[in-house]
């Protein structure tokens, strides 16, 4: 069993603080990308076009039924599992990652997920990643949640999703609780489809392409 915790989740040293720094660096650029094309757009007057939003044709969209089932177990060795693990559970009145909720029997989403893996890795003797992609408000409740997978035929590996700026609408300017608040109340975590950079800039996608993932 591995546990194995990317990006942004270390104690303190000099090698970690420079991968703190990379990691600020990182957010930042992306912020600034965001931001910067989002004033564009303003000052443009640009609208989305919803008449022209449409769902994907037939042929474009391939039943499950009709995917064909892997023909050997090396199909398996090539596959890797990413969840996003970024939302809390407070519009449901509870508190943490969602993934903590309690489905039935004591056992909560992320025990059903990691279950899943396990059966898999077991019926086809694989070792299936399982990737959690968290975010600066479930980091580390999530860290301390897997821990008790310590024993499990499964290795867990997580990276977080980037951290941006929160902005005031009228201002355009950073929002700061106070004068003296901790930069993190400052942030927020980036959307969904933030995934594909925080996952190249964690480093975990060369790691799972050079073990043939």
């Amino acid at each position: 069993m591995t546990i194995l915790i990317a990006g942004r989740n270390h104690t303190l040293s000099t090698l970690n603080f420079q991968e703190e720094r990379v990691a600020f660096s990182q957010d930042m650029d992306g912020f600034y990308i965001l931001f910067t094309r989002y004033l564009d757009e303003k000052a443009k007057g640009t609208k989305i076009d919803w008449e022209k939003i449409q769902s994907p044709s037939n042929e474009q969209i391939v039943p499950y039924a009709d995917k064909s089932t892997p023909s050997s177990t090396s199909d398996l060795t090539e596959l890797a599992v990413l969840k996003l693990n970024g939302g809390l559970d407070t519009t449901m009145g509870c508190v943490g990652p969602k993934s903590a909720i309690e489905v039935r029997d004591n056992t909560t989403f992320l025990d059903l997920s990691v279950h899943q893996i396990e059966y898999l890795n077991k019926k086809h003797d694989v070792s299936m990643p399982f990737i959690l992609m968290n975010s600066l408000n479930t980091d580390d409740d999530t860290k301390r949640i897997v821990q008790k997978y310590v024993t499990h035929n499964i290795d867990i590996i997580t990276f977080n999703q980037s951290r941006h700026r929160r902005i005031k609408k009228e201002t355009f300017l950073p929002v700061p609780r106070t004068p003296d608040s901790p930069i993190e109340q400052g942030r927020c975590p980036s959307g969904h489809g933030d995934l594909y950079e925080s996952f190249y800039n964690s480093g975990l996608l060369d790691q799972l392409l050079s073990q043939g993932k």
